[in-house]
């Protein structure tokens, strides 16, 4: 079964596919860490494919999701987009207002759904902290909490799984700082992949294990 991972630079973690080490392709973040738990658990059960891409917002997902998500035919979709979508509008006025995040998101879910009917669904929440790259301008940074909602609204309408990330990201800060989480506010470091891994899998095998 194929799980296809698609996002921004959180999910793409370094990832190169056309390395001749085959774990290259799965990047140095929470994506490898689940196809070794995933190997672990459910020995050759699951085919991880990784196709996040740094920098990328909601509708640079859906101008590529075709070549890059339904043309693998994959069993489950695992999305996780939005800190970009406030990020380019903070640094260039290049970012995605609410309601259009919304509205690409939904035509994501919805396009899937009509192309690939058996193929599942989960969605992560954006997520932020105060560190380095965050700090000077944070107020407009949390606006991601925002995109979260509507993250959240649309996993509860569509009836998809969803893997709540901001919760944690918050109260293990406040216990070991944010550095060692996420190294600049947005990027995770081993543990903050290892949170987001741990939570996702939690997810999936509630839903999709049982």
């Amino acid at each position: 079964m194929k799980i296809v991972f698609f996002g921004d630079s959180i999910t793409d973690a370094g990832r190169n596919a056309t390395h001749y080490m085959p774990n290259f392709k799965y990047g140095y973040g929470y994506v490898f860490l689940l196809k070794a738990a995933l190997s672990k658990k459910y020995p050759l059960k699951y085919d991880i494919v990784n196709v996040g891409i740094s920098g990328n917002r909601i509708v640079d997902l859906l101008a590529r999701i075709k070549r890059d998500v339904w043309n693998e035919e994959p069993d489950y979709i695992s999305i996780l987009v939005g800190v970009n979508d406030v990020w380019h509008e903070i640094q260039n006025k290049n970012g995605v207002e609410i309601d259009r995040y919304e509205k690409y998101y939904r035509d994501i879910i919805e396009e899937s759904k009509k192309r690939l009917p058996n193929c599942k669904l989960i969605m992560l929440e954006p997520f932020v902290l105060k560190e380095e790259a965050t700090e000077a301008k944070i107020d407009e940074f949390l606006q991601v909490k925002e995109y979260a909602k509507v993250v959240k609204k649309l996993a509860k309408e569509y009836e998809i799984p969803f893997v709540e990330l901001q919760k944690d990201f918050d109260r293990l800060a406040e216990i070991y700082g944010v550095k060692p989480l996420l190294w600049d506010g947005v990027h995770p470091d081993v543990f903050g992949a290892t949170v987001i891994a741990d939570n996702w899998l939690k997810v999936f095998e509630e839903n999709f294990e049982k």
